[in-house]
């Protein structure tokens, strides 16, 4: 399969679609986002990186991060992790507290804002916070192999400024005693990981080693363990999309995580890593446009999960 002539057409039969749902504006340095733009980064074995249209435009990854932070943390703490935060879909939107209170502040998944947010905390552990910041952002240059990769400060402040509900969650899971940390310590790094600024080939190839087996496929480097590899895709598949992680299922077979800023990370396993960005949103919160270039993708490659 010619799959940058694959790529190339997928954009092209879904380039009248650009602007189609709504740009996250609740997050100010989000709303002024050109709601136009629309890139894809398929990532392979070998190496090769094939791009359409705005894949190598850089964009907020938001809660993609989550993913990464995840895979860290895990490396980190194991297991045990999975004592603080749950492995089941949420079926409520990310950033709600209904079930916190039900399940006495024990978040249901590492992808929704309650859970990611003790995710983050774990991995901070007892260091300071930019000691943290900065091992994320050494661990993602050399998952993608480019030192260009940053944070972006307006938008990070832009979530902080926003970040109400936020604080209310990780508040709430501290009146449990579910964070290890002070509540403004955790989120200092929380705001600014969500504040990660890649493109869709950067990313693509940050995250080609979940595709295979843990092992970045170009380099030969054992970035998490295979077993850790695997759980971390059925999470994206059973968890990533928030409540329409199951439409997403049914309509890919991709193992996914999006992100409000408009991108969507997709993992076949032992075949690719792509990655996606449009950022208008359905009212899930995933980037209808790229829901939709990622289901022409598996329709013509067929490389859904479920075969």
């Amino acid at each position: 399969m010619d799959l940058q002539n694959m790529v190339e057409e997928v954009w092209n039969s879904l380039a009248d679609q650009r602007g189609a749902g709504k740009v996250a504006d609740y997050i100010p340095a989000l709303a002024e986002v050109d709601p136009n733009c629309f890139g894809i980064a398929l990532a392979t074995r070998d190496g090769r990186t094939y791009c359409a249209g705005d894949g190598e435009v850089p964009f907020s990854i938001q809660s993609i991060s989550k993913v990464f932070v995840l895979a860290m943390a895990l490396d980190r703490h194991g297991s045990a992790l999975f004592e603080a935060v749950g492995r089941e879909p949420s079926g409520d939107p990310f950033n709600s507290i209904v079930q916190l209170e039900r399940e006495k502040g024990i978040p249901r998944n590492p992808f929704i804002n309650a859970g990611a947010i003790v995710t983050t905390d774990r991995l901070i552990d007892d260091r300071s916070t930019e000691e943290a910041v900065e091992e994320l952002l050494a661990a993602l240059k050399k998952m993608a192999r480019d030192d260009d990769i940053r944070i972006d400060k307006e938008v990070a402040q832009s979530e902080s400024r926003t970040g109400a509900r936020n604080r209310s969650l990780a508040y709430f899971m501290a009146d449990f005693d579910r964070l290890l940390n002070p509540v403004e310590t955790v989120l200092s790094v929380y705001f600014r990981q969500c504040a990660l600024t890649m493109t869709c080939k950067q990313l693509a190839e940050a995250a080609l080693f979940l595709a295979f087996d843990g092992t970045d496929p170009v380099t030969g480097h054992v970035l998490t363990s295979t077993q850790r590899a695997r759980r971390i895709n059925a999470l994206m598949l059973t968890c990533g999309h928030y409540d329409n992680s199951g439409e997403f299922a049914y309509e890919v077979g991709f193992c996914g995580k999006s992100g409000v800023g408009g991108g969507i990370l997709a993992i076949v396993p032992d075949k690719a890593s792509i990655a996606v960005w449009a950022p208008g949103l359905n009212r899930e919160g995933t980037s209808l446009l790229g829901a939709r270039a990622l289901r022409e993708i598996a329709h013509r490659t067929g490389w859904s999960v479920f075969g």
